[in-house]
């Protein structure tokens, strides 16, 4: 039986690998209930009473890169010093996708779902994230877009004046998801320059704050992008 509740949970300012470690444990709660049910249900005996549980997490992190699976190390542009100087901290990573960065102004969201729960499409999963920014975006008047052949949200997709407003990358074992897309509101774009965003070096970076010319109220944006998610998929949130 399908099971669209979603645990909702706002973890605020945490420390990247404090929130990295809080994903794994949940991440490997669902992936082992997954297998209580499948060995039930091979021995033939009653499953009924087990459902896997699915999460939808924001935070902020203090400033961090991140570098994913297919990454190249040297796309981080910063020395240990540099590091240092800039107060930021390095983790290669178990998700998809290159270096991104990470920091405080910024929505990270990191859905752990059992995707049986839901639809076994990764390719969807992604399209649909995207969707939930691109619909908050158009409610603060900003016009959000798809690239081809990138995965995130865009503005001026089309043209030489490409930026990218969202960054995504996930893990995906036996259909349940972790990590998951960061969305700069407030987010302070020069530290983008310490790296080559997402392996791309040449296009630009940018928030809602420079696009619309003033800070933004990210509580407000996390509640639209909380309910458009939460429609796209068809969830119920707790």
């Amino acid at each position: 039986m399908k099971n669209k509740q979603v645990i909702f949970e706002d973890w605020g300012l945490i420390d990247y690998k404090e929130a990295w470690d809080k994903q794994e444990a949940l991440f490997a709660d669902t992936v082992n209930t997954k297998m209580a049910i499948r060995n039930l249900q091979v021995a033939g005996e009653d499953s009924e009473t087990l459902s896997t549980k699915n999460y939808l997490v924001f935070c902020e992190h203090p400033h961090v890169y991140t570098l994913g699976k297919s990454g190249k190390p040297d796309h981080l542009l910063l020395d240990e010093q540099g590091l240092k100087d800039k107060q930021a901290v390095y983790y290669p990573i178990n998700r998809g996708g290159d270096i991104t960065y990470h920091g405080p102004g910024q929505i990270v969201s990191y859905p752990i779902l059992d995707l049986d729960n839901f639809f076994t499409d990764i390719h969807l999963y992604l399209r649909t994230l995207e969707e939930a920014v691109i619909l908050t975006m158009a409610e603060f008047g900003l016009k959000g877009e798809r690239y081809p052949g990138y995965t995130g949200v865009w503005l001026d997709a089309d043209n030489d004046k490409a930026r990218k407003i969202c960054a995504m990358g996930v893990r995906c074992s036996r259909w349940v998801t972790m990590h998951g897309l960061a969305f700069n509101v407030n987010t302070s774009l020069d530290y983008f320059k310490n790296i080559v965003p997402c392996g791309i070096d040449d296009k630009d970076v940018t928030s809602m704050q420079r696009e619309l010319g003033s800070v933004v109220d990210i509580n407000k944006v996390k509640e639209i992008l909380k309910q458009h998610i939460s429609v796209l998929f068809g969830m119920e949130i707790l």
